[in-house]
């Protein structure tokens, strides 16, 4: 099993989804790291042969449209499905920490021995300062192996703190200067609450580049967008999950009513939001289960594939002359067409915000935050336990 990665034209990751180094525990965000102009994502291509012979295969078809990302690799993958780019976040470093041999274990190691944290009297401030210490060490080596942007998540359990956010993504920042990783290498990852979006608003206004993640509503979407948000991700699948065990959120069952899809119908309508009024946002579908799911995104910015769907679309060779062709689904020409109420079109605040949020994005972002929050917790206890280190 062979897929070349080969880079496109030009580069929107180093102005990224998720790839992992160490299976599913590290999350190699090959889809978050993005600019106004066509990404660095590297377009997945078929092997040579099926080229050689005159033949595309899906994979081709579809990366014309899209950048396709890999969902997850392991090491033995690494050569084959070298990632453009990466995330670094508290999952990756319990990752890495069940792992005492991957290339990455020293960095941690080193932050649990840097002198101006083992200094620290207070103990929730020392593990805090371990925290981003592993958190920046690992993603200063991912900066020397990917040629992309790093995105590194911000410590979920802030996420309605607009300047602690801020406050965390200013440390990090100091952090990553200290080893030589310029900001234009980084991204930081925040969750989609209205503090976090604010947070993202204040950032790009300085600069920094943000990625809001567990967006599951328009409303979320839009807000994210106006807020100017690099990357705005949202999890195609898990709205599709709540839809199949819930109901009474008027957003999904509009979608339904329709006949759509409503992970699907939120990607579609926010892409079409994003291009028609010009915002620089970059849009990422995540959790696509699917080859249908990817069929129905072609177009939209980045799209998140399992290996498994990305090597039967590697398989599936098509003749030139075959009538079958893939369609554009998303395009800013059927942006510019798209209608939008006048509701939708509004200004978003905290309020608004709040009132347009139905029950599947309330509970999916409690949900994900919870997911965050405890992994930070286990992070630290992990260090509580294993520092100091050897020899230290």
């Amino acid at each position: 099993m062979s897929i070349t990665l080969q880079s496109p034209p030009s580069s929107a990751l180093s102005s990224s989804s998720s790839f992992s180094l160490l299976g599913r525990n590290l999350t190699l965000l090959s889809t978050l790291h993005f600019n106004s102009r066509r990404s660095s994502f590297p377009l997945i291509r078929s092997s040579s042969s099926s080229i050689d012979a005159g033949l595309i295969t899906e994979l081709d078809s579809v990366s014309s449209f899209s950048e396709i990302v890999p969902d997850t690799v392991i090491f033995d993958d690494f050569e084959r499905f070298p990632p453009t780019a990466a995330t670094v976040s508290s999952s990756l470093l319990l990752g890495i920490c069940s792992l005492p041999d991957t290339i990455f274990r020293n960095a941690v190691d080193m932050s649990l021995a840097d002198s101006s944290c083992c200094k620290l009297e207070n103990s929730e401030l020392r593990l805090s300062c371990f925290f981003n210490k592993a958190l920046v060490n690992v993603g200063g080596d991912l900066a020397k192996l990917v040629p992309g942007r790093v995105s590194t998540e911000v410590d979920a359990r802030l996420a309605y703190d607009t300047h602690g956010i801020i406050r965390k993504v200013h440390d990090l920042l100091r952090l990553y200067d200290e080893i030589d990783v310029p900001p234009e290498r980084l991204l930081f990852k925040i969750p989609s609450t209205w503090q976090g979006i604010e947070a993202s608003r204040l950032l790009e206004s300085e600069g920094i580049q943000t990625h809001l993640t567990f967006v599951y509503s328009f409303a979320q979407a839009a807000a994210a967008a106006q807020a100017g948000a690099s990357v705005i991700q949202i999890f195609v699948g898990r709205l599709r999950d709540w839809a199949r065990n819930h109901s009474g959120d008027p957003e999904i069952e509009a979608a339904l009513k329709r006949g759509e899809d409503p992970g699907l119908a939120l990607v579609t309508k926010a892409y079409n939001y994003i291009h028609k009024y010009g915002h620089k946002s970059k849009l990422m579908a995540a959790a696509v289960r699917n080859k249908q799911d990817l069929f129905s995104l072609v177009g939209v910015d980045y799209i998140i594939a399992p290996l498994k769907v990305l090597q039967s679309l590697k398989e599936s060779v098509t003749a030139p002359d075959e009538k079958y062709s893939f369609v554009r689904r998303l395009s800013p020409q059927s942006a510019s067409i798209y209608n939008f109420s006048e509701e939708e079109l509004t200004k978003w605040d905290q309020l608004s915000l709040a009132s347009a949020m139905g029950p599947a994005s309330v509970e999916l972002l409690a949900a994900g935050l919870e997911g965050y929050v405890n992994q930070a917790k286990r992070v630290e206890e992990l260090f509580a336990k294993i520092w100091p280190p050897p020899n230290v």
